[in-house]
């Protein structure tokens, strides 16, 4: 007797609809994964420049001039110092936060990662840190809290 092998169309068809339901599943887990180190890599850069500001405080008694290699400056137009990366990767790449000094006087500042690029439309919105490390987000979706997307 001559017998055929292979697969029907229903073994087929539900082959792909498992196929589909886990990448339906495994799909939006990933991204979130993504977006989760993408927040770390911005948090980290923003810890990383409170800290160069603050090793200038400690040397000069001001934040002023930090943001111009050291020229003490009026406080007006703080900008990221020269030695520090504007963006997120600091590394180079593909930007998805730009940091900025923003709120700066002799005894203050506030440091901001802005999102752009592939994060543009995140859900924790923009990140903020003062130099009394209140941790705070900005134009994040409604409902969102700042402890749950500062780790």
């Amino acid at each position: 007797m001559n017998k055929q092998t292979g697969f029907t169309l229903i073994e087929l068809m539900i082959v792909v609809a498992v196929v589909g339901i886990l990448a339906g599943i495994a799909l939006p887990s990933y991204q979130e994964s993504v977006a989760k180190s993408k927040r770390a890599d911005a948090q980290g850069a923003l810890l990383s420049l409170s800290a160069s500001m603050e090793r200038y405080f400690t040397e000069n008694n001001t934040y002023c001039g930090s943001d111009n290699g050291g020229a003490v400056g009026t406080c007006v137009n703080a900008d990221i110092p020269a030695f520090f990366s504007s963006q997120v990767p600091v590394d180079g790449g593909t930007a998805y936060y730009n940091l900025t000094i923003s709120l700066v006087s002799p005894s203050s500042y506030t440091l901001t990662a802005t999102r752009t690029g592939s994060m543009a439309a995140d859900k924790c919105g923009d990140f903020t840190l003062t130099n009394t490390n209140v941790q705070a987000i900005a134009n994040q979706t409604a409902g969102v809290l700042a402890a749950n997307c500062w780790r």
